[in-house]
């Protein structure tokens, strides 16, 4: 039909205009489908562009039509018939009750709805709803070391590698469950214990275990009473009680916290609202322990300042203090009438002696000062996911330890009323029972002996190809389940973009995920990065 012919007295006559008819009729159907599958009312009001001109009619159902094609990529066939007739009674009531377009669309209060899609059977479409109150909250950052694993399992390479976790591996890169744990465990089977609440302190047989563990069960503190130990959320939960305790009672204090640290410390004060600063650890220059630089800037710090120690194995570097070094350390914090507040996440796992990983402990204690230790079971038992530790507080005199261990239950019983059972009772069975203990030890001396073994092995595989005579022998002066390679973050990325080796970004590795049939090829990728990246 030619133009002049759909215009009657000036006017436009759609009622001849049977291919516009159609294509109006189609889009109102459309959005007929849509409105009787929805559960909101807000839709149904769009069949009154049928009231309108069917040239306008045709402007308004298609452009919604393809909007919501666009939003919600409906695929046309999925509308079923049934769906578009089932909808002309509602749309009939809705034309009756005068609910406008603008007001269905847009909300009484004419702010535009926020879209989010739906799925019916076979047909996804969009719904309005109100802008939502948490718009304003932003998307954190991904967990720089929690990333890497997720990264790794993204990875399709067979050449893939994950050193970012700490996390002991056996000799196949499989995870590892301690026999001794199971025997636990089994035993915890045979006397039917229940799942009743534990108090708010913990499991008593446990925190008895770890206090004596980590001091020595024959130690004067011990037998005086002088520790006020409650049972954490391992490490992490540990500390974060401590620092609550900080802010608490010690306000205005400042943590100082060794550069680099364990990434979630600074979180954890931040947190708890306690300030923080660091001070010199790690000397880039020999891949070492800047220990002039740490001992000037303890000094420096404000009198009072509770100074954050790595018990043993630190974490990232693996560069620990020798004993003259520890001696030392305690000197200057003596005399800055310091706080000493130790982390001991290795005990047992880092050299494969409990007593030697402690020694750094019992040094500060023998010489009579208070301290704060918090302790993990994560890695020396394998209890990754138990979430079981301790926080212990050295005290002057048993009724300051009483008053200390009261004041920790107040704090913990608003953050996690009281900690979970089957990881305490794994180590008051283990650390109680003679065989049980005596296994255990066997076991660590593995571990730590398998990774003292792959550590040897990255080391003569860097030192044989490396033809340029650099000195890698900081990797056996390291220790632990970390090494700190000295790449840079360029370098760091190298290793993932073209090795597949997933690392943090810091360059530190965990040699507790390597494998010995995995060194040399770890050893050609550090040389690599490190000579042919900037």
């Amino acid at each position: 039909m030619k133009n002049d012919e759909k215009v009657k007295n000036g006017k436009y006559d759609a009622s001849n205009d049977r291919i516009m008819y159609k294509r109006v009729r189609f889009a109102s159907d459309f959005c007929f489908s849509i409105a009787s599958l929805t559960p909101s009312s807000s839709f149904i009001a769009i069949i009154e562009s049928l009231a309108l001109s069917p040239s306008e009619a045709e402007r308004q159902a298609f452009s919604l039509m393809h909007i919501y094609m666009a939003s919600t990529f409906i695929s046309l066939p999925s509308v079923s018939p049934s769906a578009a007739m089932s909808v002309k009674d509602k749309c009939k009531d809705t034309m009756k009750s005068g609910t406008s377009f603008q007001s269905s669309f847009f909300g009484k209060d004419k702010q535009p709805l926020s879209m989010k899609t739906k799925s019916h059977g076979r047909i996804t479409m969009a719904v309005a709803v109100k802008a939502s109150r948490f718009d304003n909250i932003t998307m954190a950052p991904p967990d720089p070391i929690l990333g890497v694993s997720e990264a790794f399992k993204a990875d399709t390479s067979e050449l893939k590698l994950n050193l970012g976790v700490g996390a002991y591996r056996t000799e196949e890169l499989q995870p590892y469950v301690l026999k001794v744990v199971r025997k636990a465990e089994n035993l915890m089977l045979e006397r039917g214990e229940n799942k009743e609440y534990l108090p708010i302190e913990g499991l008593a047989a446990f925190n008895k275990a770890t206090a004596e563990l980590l001091f020595g069960a024959d130690n004067p503190v011990i037998h005086e009473q002088r520790v006020a130990t409650i049972q954490g959320l391992s490490g992490t939960g540990s500390l974060r009680i401590a620092a609550a305790l900080i802010e608490r009672y010690f306000p205005g204090s400042k943590v100082i916290i060794s550069s680099p640290t364990w990434g979630n410390h600074k979180n954890i004060f931040n947190d708890a609202r306690v300030p923080w600063s660091e001070y010199r650890y790690y000397d880039p220059k020999t891949v070492g322990l800047d220990f002039d630089g740490m001992i000037e800037d303890i000094k420096a710090a404000p009198e009072g300042s509770f100074v954050l120690l790595h018990g043993c194995a630190h974490n990232p570097t693996g560069i620990d203090p020798t004993p003259q070094q520890w001696e030392k350390i305690a000197d200057v914090i003596q005399e800055k009438n310091h706080f000493p507040f130790f982390d001991v996440a290795y005990q047992g796992f880092a050299s494969g002696s409990l007593d030697e990983d402690a020694s750094s402990v019992r040094l500060f204690a023998a010489r009579g000062m208070e301290l704060l230790v918090a302790q993990s079971y994560s890695k020396n038992l394998g209890l990754y996911a138990e979430r079981v530790g301790a926080i212990n507080v050295l005290c002057s005199s048993p009724d300051a330890a009483i008053r200390v261990k009261s004041q920790m239950k107040r704090i913990a019983r608003p953050m996690y009323s009281n900690p979970p059972v089957h990881g305490a009772r794994i180590v008051a069975n283990v650390v109680g029972t003679p065989d049980f203990f005596n296994e255990w030890k066997d076991e660590m001396e593995m571990m730590a002996g398998r990774i003292k073994s792959v550590r040897q092995k990255l080391y003569n595989n860097l030192s044989s190809k490396d033809k340029t005579g650099k000195d890698w022998s900081f990797v056996l002066k390291q220790i632990g389940m970390f090494s700190f390679t000295g790449l840079n973050k360029a370098q760091s990325d190298n290793m993932t973009d073209k090795w597949h080796i997933y690392m943090t970004k810091d360059g530190r590795i965990s040699l507790a995920g390597l494998s010995a049939a995995k060194c040399e090829y770890l050893a050609d990728a550090i040389i690599d990065s490190y000579h042919n990246v900037s």
